[in-house]
């Protein structure tokens, strides 16, 4: 007899420590489980299991607060995340942590922060806060913000940076995990980083890469977001190495949030043949193991989070439980529709067109190269179309003007080249520009760049694109990151604003996301930040004229 108070689910249970699915029912009382029995009169198909956790996600970048985020999550068995507020803090600091926290705390989805290791990630571009080793002292003594978010300044932990070693070292003292960042590293520069104290990584794009780091006792989480699509090359770690990997997003916009998550890619990897349950290890397990979450992984005693799946092979989620609440079913979300608070930080005045004019230099331009479905760049070089003494953008060559924006203060556009967006007329710009996020645009021409950017400066953060007689805008006035609005409203209006870019030329999968990291420069190899042309390599500035003098852009 089920005591009063007390729930049964029945259905097919997927034990992820015995690795073996039986039929049975849980049992929820005052929303943990308080049984789990076999049952073999059990004859309901559907599986009950361990809900599905994001191991890295910005929330910013899907442009929805994390109510709304949450929101949606829940309808693909998302039950928790892993999230770091990195994005939010380059603008706010520490009150844009908070911010995110109070916001969080409004959604029964277990939204798990860590704190911000690099604010701003370099001293190269200009940010709206610093986050210094006081900062990372005050936040560390919040037992709910579970982790050091990823060290992206890597050249300053191989090299022994005083400040950075500071932070790691602040971390370990109150035990919190260190999450890291560090694409392309090898040898005894990877070793020495990993010797830090530094867990994991999200940003391998080559499976050797990421099977050094695996033999040297990294973590290894396998992302799959709008614009770095990494799972295709990384899904055989699943079946090598499943005690060491997790399944992450990192950064997913709106409009693919509504088609799927964490369980899209467990439905990838079972086709391809990896074990179920090494599958489900990744996307459920692990995450709560190594950073301890607040999640229920299915025990009795632990918090009744778990989701029902109409097989283990199409992953499709039939419900979604957290804390013995059903958060969703079929498909539809059972939270509320919420709107959040404004916070932001936004001082850039309007721009115009002379102010992205380049003067012509000396031998050829260099130019960064945009690569589809990956966050690094190229770094080449392309003969410049100079008219009257100025370097301008040449559509038909697909060498277009990319300009950064400072959105904290007054300053001239920097101004470089880029191929690989593809557009033929107008322009695109964001408010969304990693690390920092300052605007960023790539335009075909003066006139183009400083319409959009202006149209940003006018909402004080978005994303837009013009031409074609038609300026479109979708408003972020959080942050200048996200909106206030709906999750569906904002899909609607990214999907609107991803089309009219690709009516204007753009070859991008997701031509946002991709504009969004052109301004990434702890991401190699070539990108621009408000300050100017950086070559992520070597760590430091070059002239857009390879022929040209570098030029007193020194670090801040």
């Amino acid at each position: 007899m089920i005591s009063p108070g007390t729930t049964r689910h029945q259905g097919q249970i997927v034990d992820l420590f015995a690795r073996r699915t039986y039929p049975g029912f849980i049992e929820v009382t005052d929303g943990k489980i308080s049984a789990v029995q076999e049952d073999r009169s059990v004859t309901e198909p559907s599986c009950l299991c361990p809900g599905f956790v994001d191991a890295h996600v910005h929330i910013e970048s899907s442009m929805l607060t994390p109510p709304e985020f949450a929101r949606i999550a829940v309808t693909h068995g998302t039950v928790a995340t892993v999230s770091d507020p990195h994005e939010i803090a380059n603008v706010l600091g520490t009150e844009g942590v908070r911010y995110m926290q109070k916001l969080a705390a409004q959604t029964p989805c277990k939204i798990h922060f860590g704190i911000p290791s690099c604010v701003p990630a370099t001293n190269f571009e200009t940010a709206g806060a610093t986050m210094g080793p006081e900062a990372v002292e005050e936040l560390c003594a919040d037992p709910s913000l579970v982790y050091l978010s990823e060290m992206m300044n890597f050249p300053g932990v191989i090299h022994g940076d005083p400040e950075v070693m500071q932070k790691i070292e602040i971390a370990k003292k109150h035990g919190k995990r260190i999450d890291g960042h560090a694409p392309g590293l090898r040898g005894a520069d990877l070793a020495a980083y990993v010797a830090a104290g530094i867990e994991t990584d999200h940003e391998c794009f080559q499976i050797d890469e990421a099977r050094e780091k695996l033999s040297l006792g990294q973590k290894i989480l396998i992302r799959e977001g709008s614009a770095a699509k990494n799972f295709e090359e990384l899904w055989l770690l699943l079946g090598e190495h499943p005690e060491s990997c997790m399944l992450c997003s990192d950064d997913k916009h709106p409009d693919d949030l509504l088609e799927g998550h964490i369980n899209s890619l467990c439905a990838r990897a079972v086709a391809k043949g990896v074990p179920v349950f090494h599958v489900l290890r990744a996307a459920c397990l692990n995450p709560v193991l190594h950073y301890g979450l607040r999640s229920g992984l299915l025990r009795p005693g632990d918090p009744a989070d778990f989701i029902r799946l109409q097989d283990l092979a199409g992953f499709a989620v039939a419900e979604t439980w957290i804390d013995g609440q059903c958060v969703a079913r079929a498909g539809e979300s059972l939270l509320p529709r919420s709107r959040s608070p404004r916070a932001n930080r936004f001082h850039a005045l309007p721009k115009k067109a002379s102010d992205f004019a380049v003067p012509a230099g000396r031998g050829t331009i260099r130019v960064i190269e945009a690569l589809d479905g990956q966050i690094v760049t190229g770094a080449g070089e392309a003969e410049p179309l100079v008219r009257d003494g100025l370097a301008l953008a040449d559509a038909a060559r697909d060498v277009l003007k990319i300009a950064v924006v400072n959105r904290y203060g007054d300053a001239p556009p920097a101004v470089a080249f880029v191929r690989g967006v593809g557009l033929k007329r107008g322009a695109i710009a964001s408010s969304v520009a990693h690390d920092c996020h300052n605007l960023v645009a790539v335009g075909t021409g003066d006139e183009e760049l400083a319409r959009a950017i202006n149209l940003l400066i006018a909402n004080e953060g978005g994303i837009c694109a013009v031409g074609d007689s038609r300026d479109d805008v979708l408003p972020l006035p959080v942050a200048g990151l996200m909106s206030d609005g709906y999750a569906e409203d904002v899909a609607a209006g990214y999907a609107r604003l991803s089309a009219q870019a690709k009516e204007l030329g753009s070859t991008l999968h997701a031509p946002f996301m991709t504009l969004s990291f052109l301004a990434l420069l702890v991401i190699p190899a070539l990108k621009l930040s408000d300050l100017g042309l950086f070559d992520g390599t070597k760590f430091e500035f070059v002239p857009v004229f390879t022929g040209d003098p570098t030029v007193g852009v020194a670090a801040k």
